[in-house]
């Protein structure tokens, strides 16, 4: 190579003959008419090796992507590849990302002030029958507690701390592995990580203060609960109760934090041992027309309340352990 084209750029000898042309006077048309600049130009107009290389692969990618899970939207295919990556059951799994509860809130639908606006206490009932229930109460988002919901439940004399660690950590482990690998814990304020957790706790620990929340999904054990309780008799005969109740248990002096739920129906809540007190507050449309409520609610009391239209907060008071089992209904 000449020694004066040494060190420089293709583009700076390409600038170099450029302007020589221009002082010879060769016209721009007649420079980008020889046959040298139009084989540049052409270069220039291919893809880098690079690009090429990364979209031959993304191409095959593609490809695979469609063998393996068929002509679907994108987004299914990107939830599948996800869930593939997490290890995670697709089958049984429910959501692909956890929304925070925040963010959920802010999309809440707008509530109408008018389920709340002349309300002054929640109104305790008794010996309320199935049809004026669904009159008054059922849907209309009026919380409500009914003073004799659990009668003839033999659970206000069974349920207990020991009664939920017998039946937890007894001789059918296989039984407590299922409820802990499917079912849904809410440790609240503790440091506690399981249901295991808090039934193998020390008696020290269990003297503190504790507030936990858990999902009975596990068919075992929800038949051995049932045979304590059953569906409450003021609901509406055509309504439907979901296969998955609830059960919250702690010690005087915690609670739930105030919050919203968002599930899809109205749910009740039994008091079986203890006592909370219960504050209800309206969503911030209606704190103008809506004042805050509260109630307690005591051991064989059932509350009635639109968990998706009221903000609400318990908190255990006296001195016994609190114990409450509830579900949803449609």
């Amino acid at each position: 190579m000449d020694e004066k084209f040494k060190g420089k750029e293709p583009e700076d000898l390409f600038r170099d003959i450029f302007n020589k042309c221009q002082k010879l006077g060769i016209p721009p048309k007649e420079f980008a008419q020889l046959s040298s600049v139009r084989k540049l130009r052409s270069k220039q107009n291919c893809f880098p090796r690079s690009i090429s290389v990364g979209l031959f692969s993304a191409f095959i990618l593609v490809c695979a992507l469609v063998l393996s899970f068929g002509f679907e939207p994108i987004a299914v295919v990107l939830a599948k590849i996800w869930y593939l990556f997490r290890d995670y059951d697709i089958e049984n799994e429910l959501c692909v990302l956890n929304m925070p509860p925040e963010v959920q809130n802010i999309f809440m639908p707008p509530v109408d002030c008018s389920i709340c606006k002349n309300l002054t206490e929640v109104e305790r009932v008794k010996n309320i029958s199935p049809q004026e229930f669904e009159r008054r109460f059922a849907y209309s988002t009026v919380p409500v507690i009914v003073a004799d919901g659990t009668r003839n439940w033999t659970a206000l004399n069974t349920f207990s701390f020991e009664f939920f660690r017998n039946l937890y950590l007894g001789d059918e482990d296989d039984v407590f592995w299922e409820a802990e690998r499917e079912c849904q814990f809410f440790p609240y304020q503790t440091e506690f990580q399981s249901l295991a957790e808090v039934l193998s706790m020390s008696p020290e620990r269990a003297e503190n203060p504790w507030y936990i929340g858990w999902s009975n999904c596990d068919s075992k054990i929800g038949n051995i609960l049932r045979k304590h309780y059953k569906r409450p008799y003021f609901l509406p005969p055509l309504s439907e109760s979901t296969n998955i109740d609830w059960i919250f248990m702690g010690k005087p002096g915690y609670g739930a934090h105030m919050h919203i739920d968002h599930v899809n129906n109205p749910s009740w809540q039994a008091q079986i041992k203890g006592s909370k007190l219960w504050t209800l507050e309206p969503v911030p449309e209606c704190y103008n027309e809506c004042r805050t409520l509260e109630t307690i609610v005591n051991p064989g009391e059932v509350i009635v309340l639109d968990t998706n239209r009221w903000y609400h907060k318990t908190l255990i008071i006296g001195d016994d352990l609190s114990i409450t089992i509830g579900s949803e209904y449609d």
